[in-house]
């Protein structure tokens, strides 16, 4: 696991990395401490180039120091998690970053999330760069949330034949164990007698049957912070069959319970005065004789009727059973990610999440801590014009908007037809998934928004 490649602070023997920039350079070598290497380093010709890092070899062969060019301070943009282009770079050891910069806590952090790899089924060896812990910075909370990201981005990497309904389940009933949460999980039939139809009839054309997934923890007399989690562990579209190139991917479509997971394991870990509920509505969305159809109409848990415009609309119908039952509660604050539109990655990118709620200060606050943390999420409008796109003649509404504008927003407005007594709603349109290599993120299961909400739920009602 990541967490540890991290060292307790005061490590004695690390090897220390100094960052300095272009503009920088001649007052950064000008200090005493530099003298040494100073020699070394206009021989070669480090220039603080952001990216570049030259080693200062010791006299035992060994490596003394490391230098690393970092983003210029004055530039205009700037990647919060630069320090992540470092390990690829060097030698297996333990290092310390003897100049740490403002945010040392996010340096870390992708100093150390650069280095995962999933290794489930080809063998990696692992350089292991290991890094002590920054003055200032907690290292339990780092160590919470680097474990998070690895199990989050693990479940949406591990392909489908390995990883469904039955395994995101077991994946939570594991999370469970180790907090000692309660956990329950309705599956199959049992869905419709519990008087959850969405959920079933989406997961009923595949042989693994469809589930809720339920776990508690927490005080029940503390703030309720209630998690949810789109969970379709494979979309092939359903009879609306998705093309080759768009199936590709679709192991990931259970990416918001990745996040959610992710979320919810952050906050036990910290124990954090809430109530936490994390609800999981797990299925695999196939083809088959028992497949769901266009053109059918169903009920919802909260009774609600939908026309099935389009099957590969999917994971809103599911989610909008799961949201009835956690607005029941009035929880204080209620969270949904979800992978859910495409439309979401064409206006903001595969980097930043939407989000969306009624709750102008919750906004805020998201926003503001997701810059902060390197988890950036952005707020786009639950436009309530564009409701008119649902209409259907033969049901309450349908699951897909007419004329193909603003996907992700009427997606979003589906939704909220499901919240009512949620003090605070916000709904996140996450991609879940790194398309090309970025510093502290490699190609591959990513969890969005995640820590994001985090920081507001340890913000609001942390103590």
């Amino acid at each position: 696991m990541l967490h540890s490649l991290l060292r307790p602070a005061g490590t004695q023997g690390a090897t220390p990395i100094y960052l300095v920039s272009q503009a920088g350079l001649g007052e950064f070598l000008a200090l005493p401490e530099h003298a040494p290497h100073e020699a070394f380093l206009r021989a070669a010709q480090f220039e603080a180039k952001p990216g570049r890092a030259v080693y200062i070899p010791g006299g035992d062969g060994t490596i003394e120091a490391v230098y690393f060019g970092t983003e210029d301070p004055a530039a205009r943009h700037h990647d919060p998690l630069f320090l992540g282009k470092l390990p690829a770079q060097l030698p297996s050891g333990t290092y310390r970053l003897a100049n740490p910069p403002d945010d040392a806590m996010r340096a870390a952090l992708a100093f150390v999330t650069a280095q995962y790899r999933f290794a489930r089924y080809k063998k990696v060896t692992p350089k292991d760069a290991s890094l002590v812990v920054p003055d200032g910075v907690d290292g339990e909370a780092l160590s919470q949330q680097i474990h998070a990201i690895v199990l989050a981005r693990d479940l949406v990497n591990t392909p489908a034949n390995d990883l469904g309904p039955v395994e995101l389940e077991a994946a939570v009933s594991d999370l469970a164990r180790n907090h000692g949460a309660v956990m329950t999980t309705i599956v199959g039939d049992d869905l419709l007698l519990r008087n959850f139809p969405m959920i079933h009839a989406v997961g009923m054309g595949s042989p693994r049957l469809p589930r809720l997934i339920d776990l508690t923890w927490g005080n029940p007399s503390h703030p309720k912070v209630t998690v949810v989690g789109k969970g379709v562990c494979f979309d092939t579209g359903g009879l609306n069959l998705k093309p080759d190139a768009s199936m590709l991917l679709m192991k990931k479509d259970m990416g918001g319970a990745a996040a959610a997971i992710g979320l919810a394991h952050m906050i036990m870990a910290s124990k954090l005065p809430v109530r936490l509920r994390l609800l999981i509505a797990a299925v695999e969305n196939s083809v088959s004789g028992r497949a769901f159809r266009p053109g059918d109409v169903y009920p919802t848990r909260k009774g609600i009727t939908v026309e099935i415009g389009n099957t590969d609309a999917e994971g809103r119908l599911v989610l909008c059973d799961a949201l009835t039952l956690a607005d029941d509660e009035a929880p204080d604050l209620m969270v949904d990610f979800a992978t859910l539109t495409g439309a979401a990655r064409v206006a903001l990118g595969a980097d930043l999440a939407p989000i969306y709620t009624h709750d102008d200060a919750l906004a805020a606050d998201l926003v503001r801590q997701g810059i902060r943390v390197a988890d950036p999420v952005w707020r786009l409008p639950l436009w309530a014009p564009y409701v008119a796109a649902l209409d259907s003649r033969v049901a309450d509404f349908n699951n897909v908007g007419t004329g193909g504008f603003a996907g992700s927003i009427t997606a979003a407005l589906f939704l909220d037809r499901f919240v009512e007594k949620a003090k605070a709603w916000v709904h996140a349109d996450i991609y879940a998934w790194v398309p090309n290599e970025k510093p502290g993120r490699p190609v591959g299961g990513e969890m969005h928004g995640a820590r994001a909400v985090f920081e507001v739920v340890k913000e609001r009602f942390g103590g």
